[in-house]
């Protein structure tokens, strides 16, 4: 068995609620896991303190297994680089590979699976602009050159479990009815071609797990909630649990409890592979 701590949404800041990453620091261990996927939002507003404190976890984690993490759009210095135009002379990314890591969209390989980075998270950008002006830096974008080199990166990986992390949500939030990507059905129909077994994404603060159909093909979804105390319909925080064989995916949803201190399993589903 393959097992996949994926956590999202951090929100290091004021927002971010530590006594749930301290116990996800403490459950870790257990959970024996072959790699953590972080997939997008370690700050609130992007500053050096709230990016340090992310360090700090990776670095708890990393003792552990393998990180594999990306940008989400909290991480991102948009404005000093509006629609790619360089304004301020410093890169929209600059603190997350300072303290994060430099390569925005990485490749990871563990344990009979590869796992496969894909940056939506660009701010004001072209590919991502929507009349609605309260989208303009949240909305994400997954370019067609992103899917393609993770098609690449799974074509040279015959028979291992391929895992694709975005940070925005694939499906429309129940909440907040909000799509996470532009232009939503291209991207699930570019990830289904892409190979990917699974696609872990976050950014919506609504936990899930679901499935993309296209073209004969399923693509298991799993969509981890927030460790912060911002999660929809003030759902407690969360944490995503993929437990992989030859023959099956299972994804469980594990929720804190505020009383104990600790997180439960709480739901999950089957999937043949």
């Amino acid at each position: 068995m393959t097992t996949l701590l994926h956590l999202s949404d951090l929100h290091f800041g004021g927002l971010a609620d530590i006594r749930a990453v301290e116990a996800v620091e403490a459950l870790a261990p257990a959970l024996k896991p072959a790699a953590v996927i972080v997939s997008g939002d370690f700050c609130q507003r992007g500053r050096a303190g709230e990016f340090q404190r992310a360090r700090a976890l990776l670095r708890t984690l990393g003792a552990l297994a393998p990180v594999h993490a990306i940008p989400g759009n909290h991480d991102v210095q948009w404005w000093r680089e509006p629609l790619g135009i360089p304004l301020l002379g410093r890169a929209r990314y600059a603190k997350y590979r300072r303290y994060v890591g430099e390569d925005l969209a990485p490749t990871l390989a563990v344990d009979g699976a590869v796992i496969c980075g894909a940056n939506t998270a660009h701010g004001l950008a072209l590919g991502s602009l929507t009349w609605n002006p309260r989208d303009l830096t949240v909305k994400g974008h997954l370019p067609r050159a992103a899917l393609a080199q993770a098609a690449s990166v799974f074509a040279r990986a015959p028979g291992a479990l391929r895992v694709l992390v975005v940070h925005h949500n694939v499906f429309k939030g129940t909440i907040s009815r909000r799509w996470g990507l532009a232009r939503p059905q291209a991207a699930l129909d570019g990830i289904a071609a892409s190979g990917a077994d699974i696609v872990c994404c976050g950014h919506d603060h609504e936990e899930g797990i679901s499935t993309i159909e296209r073209g004969g093909r399923r693509v298991v979804v799993s969509t981890a909630g927030t460790l912060s105390t911002r999660g929809r319909g003030r759902r407690p925080p969360s944490f995503n649990l993929l437990r992989v064989t030859p023959q099956s995916i299972r994804v469980e949803i594990h929720r804190f409890d505020a009383e104990s201190g600790c997180f439960a399993p709480a739901e999950g589903r089957d999937f043949a592979r």
